[in-house]
């Protein structure tokens, strides 16, 4: 006798089609075997499945049972198969209508008892399914409000395998869960954080607004205890909430990655991974390829801290996440692109005592040792460099009314400068001027004289490289943006100049 149903395995953030063929013969010495390059979390699988049928009030067949888990070339991993394999063996040994899963596919792991255990990918098996013309999708209780998040597809919460197979007898008629956006959406950011709790910092504070409002990558130095930090954790605030596709696509990601559900995403996500990060944990690996730091960023914010800290290896292989906004990870039996469109913010001392008293003991060898840990090129792809002096003693001291502006006002101003870029590159399939290339960059960007003669000046006195060529134009176009000018004057791109300063000359600037 032979059966078979779909279900999906997680495959990147992607999620992969997989149909769980089986097969059992009578007579014979009595086995239970799972081919199609299983790993060992799916081989253990069939002590799971035959302690949950027995205990969920179904018999176990007796004789030999092969189940083959196709595309045979692609390796499984994890527990998503559990709930298959059983239904897979109902449906074979005729304890349930052969024909009763024919039109839906299946994701879940089991517990001895018979219990629906959550797996992780569950909106990216719902994605797959959609793609995959499947009807409905059958998923333990506690994940089915993920999956419910897409629509075309019925999705039906089940709780344990008993209840799995009284749905497919027909004996129980479950509702299907509302399917598509949740009915809060909201407009504004949660409250916490806010950018007036900073106090002076103006120049940061400008610099953190440009690079929100386009995108753009920012490298703070300063002593200890100026800042930095606290400005870093309170970009999320005045950035413009993500999109439903984006909300989607974060959800999607954070769920691959095995992170709790708490509902669609409606903001952008802020990771600060610590410095002792090896590089597959910060750009993605393993021998299952698992979405690193730089992906679980994507549509937010890495927030790296005391960057000169961090292992050269580990930020050299930042260098093509942040020009091409993604990564691959090859492996020998798979290769797996991972998206990584995020905004680099990072924080620095001056030196590597750091003191904060300010009374610098290192040396001058011990400086260039500290400035070189950062290569040139990847300096070069940090848009916006600026400086954060120690606060004055009565700014830190004033009164209470003397708060800084707010990030309600500033991400007022973002939102309205992303609103004219997301027109202005409509049909360039990007939306910010952070993610132009050098071909957009001079379509959408165009200096006046006093403007050219500007930079044509900073070509021989910062040396600036064709990259921060193409860098500055894009500051200065965001600066335009949030001035509401259709025009790139020389006011912009003296502003943009003075950002990229220390990109050209190190921490030294």
């Amino acid at each position: 006798m032979l059966g078979s149903i779909a279900t999906f395995a997680v495959y990147g953030i992607d999620s992969r089609r997989v149909e769980v063929e089986v097969d059992i013969r009578s007579g014979g010495l009595h086995a239970f075997s799972i081919v199609g390059l299983p790993d060992r979390a799916v081989r253990e699988a069939r002590e799971r499945v035959r302690a949950a049928l027995s205990n969920s009030g179904f018999d176990f067949p007796r004789g030999r049972i092969t189940a083959n888990l196709a595309p045979a070339d692609v390796r499984k991993a994890g527990p998503v198969f559990d709930l298959a394999l059983a239904v897979a063996i109902l449906t074979t040994s005729g304890q349930i209508p052969p024909d009763a899963a024919a039109d839906s596919a299946v994701c879940g792991e089991l517990s001895l008892g018979g219990a629906l255990r959550p797996v992780r990918g569950m909106l990216a098996m719902a994605l797959a399914a959609r793609r995959e013309g499947i009807r409905r999708l059958i998923v333990p209780l506690e994940r089915g409000e993920e999956a419910a998040l897409v629509e075309g597809v019925e999705v039906i919460a089940v709780s344990d395998l008993e209840r799995m197979g009284a749905l497919l007898r027909g004996e129980w008629e479950p509702e299907p869960l509302a399917q598509g956006r949740p009915s809060t959406d909201p407009d504004e950011p949660e409250p916490g954080l806010d950018l007036a709790d900073v106090r002076g910092q103006h120049d940061a504070k400008r610099a953190l607004e440009i690079a929100a409002a386009g995108g753009h990558n920012l490298l703070m130095i300063g002593p200890p205890g100026s800042g930095k930090t606290m400005l870093a954790r309170r970009l999320p605030s005045i950035l413009p909430p993500p999109s439903f596709d984006e909300a989607i696509e974060i959800t999607q990601i954070a769920g691959v990655a095995g992170m709790p559900y708490h509902g669609l995403t409606t903001s952008r996500p802020f990771r600060a991974p610590h410095h002792t990060i090896s590089p597959s944990g910060l750009v993605g690996g393993g021998p299952v390829p698992r979405p690193g730091e730089i992906t679980l960023a994507h549509c937010g914010v890495l927030f790296m801290d005391e960057l000169p800290e961090f292992a050269r290896h580990a930020l050299e292989a930042l260098r093509q996440p942040l020009e091409e906004g993604r990564v691959w990870i090859t492996r020998a039996q798979r290769s797996v692109v991972f998206p990584a469109d995020f905004m680099l913010v990072a924080a620095a001392n001056e030196c590597p005592c750091a003191r904060a008293d300010g009374q610098c003991r290192c040396s001058e060898t011990d400086r260039l040792r500290y400035v070189r840990r950062l290569s040139g090129p990847l300096l070069d792809r940090i848009d916006l460099v600026c400086q954060v002096p120690r606060a004055a003693p009565l700014e830190l001291v004033g009164s209470a009314g003397s708060a800084g502006e707010s990030s309600a006002a500033v991400r007022a101003r973002v939102i309205a400068a992303r609103e004219r870029q997301a027109l202005r590159l409509a049909f360039d399939g990007i939306a910010c001027n952070g993610a132009m290339d050098g071909r957009l960059t001079r379509m959408h960007v165009s200096p006046d004289a006093p403007s050219r003669d500007l930079l044509l000046e900073s070509h021989r006195a910062l040396a600036l490289t064709a990259r921060g060529h193409d860098r500055v134009l894009r500051i200065a176009r965001t600066i335009a943006d949030l001035e509401e000018s259709e025009v790139v004057r020389a006011d912009h791109v003296a502003e943009a100049l003075g950002f990229r300063v220390g990109a050209t000359t190190g921490l030294a600037a």
